[in-house]
């Protein structure tokens, strides 16, 4: 709030310099745990076979956590808890997919909760950590007796149908004024068509679909993460369409545009 209402120019140009530093620091710190945390599921057949997704780690910021567990219903569209670990508590930060009450479902394991709060599609808890595998049992079994209302693919819901040419870093900075997102307020989602991959198309760790898309003059990087099955329809030059996100990604020290694929159609 201090650059906010600094009156002097060269105090609020350092405040918001140190600003910009902490949050180039914490998105570095939200993709290296959610990289972590989906390769532990992925690696996973026990967990890949669950109706939930249900994770600690003990050194995972608490401040990211809830982001980590959007990034992880996206990937997996599970109802999903990640805790972080502190003191011999879990803190932990819950979303649901469509339909799926996550709040009523944290309060059917509430014997084994501390305290927890929120609403039907996002909600806070915190449980003793020797009575984690006890809660993600319990509510892997409740997810599990309400499965047949549960929905196992999202439906993808675009906002607006844009060109590449209109992505530029003065739009995301404009997306990134509507945050934070979540229920209620979902971060926008761009369609696309006509695109095609010059051939850029590549599968990484046999799981995830990486890729140069262009229409006409423009091209920006993409990711889709668990969209190697579409490896086919991109290949050969082939002509899609394509629903997305736009996001900064950094890499390398190195800080760009991609675009983070949630579905394509041929």
């Amino acid at each position: 709030m201090a650059v906010l209402i600094e009156k002097d120019f060269n105090t609020a140009r350092k405040l918001a310099k140190v600003l910009q530093e902490r949050n180039h620091e914490r998105k570095e710190l939200d993709n290296d745990i959610t990289r972590e945390a989906i390769s532990l599921v992925e690696n996973s057949a026990e967990l890949l076979a669950k109706k939930s997704t249900v994770l600690f780690g003990n050194q995972w910021h608490k401040g990211v956590i809830g982001i980590v567990a959007s990034r992880l219903v996206e990937q997996f569209y599970k109802p999903t808890i990640v805790f972080s670990e502190n003191d011999g508590m879990l803190t932990g930060s819950a979303r649901s997919v469509k339909d799926f009450d996550i709040h009523e479902a944290i309060g059917a394991c509430s014997d084994v909760v501390e305290q927890y709060g929120g609403h039907k599609y996002a909600a806070g808890l915190s449980i003793r950590t020797e009575n984690f595998e006890v809660f993600a049992k319990r509510f892997e079994d409740v997810v599990k007796q309400k499965a047949d209302g549960v929905p196992t693919l999202p439906e993808i819901e675009y906002d607006l149908q844009i060109s590449l040419n209109d992505i530029n870093p003065k739009m995301l900075n404009i997306i990134d004024q509507m945050a934070p997102f979540g229920p209620g307020n979902m971060i926008p989602v761009f369609r696309s068509d006509n695109l095609n991959s010059n051939s850029s198309a590549r599968v990484l760790k046999d799981k995830h679909l990486k890729m140069m898309v262009h229409q006409h003059s423009a091209g920006l990087d993409s990711i889709g993460f668990g969209m190697s099955h579409h490896i086919h329809a991109v290949s050969n030059r082939q002509t899609f369409h394509a629903c997305y996100c736009i996001e900064e990604n950094t890499f390398n020290g190195r800080t760009n545009l991609q675009l983070k694929l949630k579905d394509i159609k041929s």
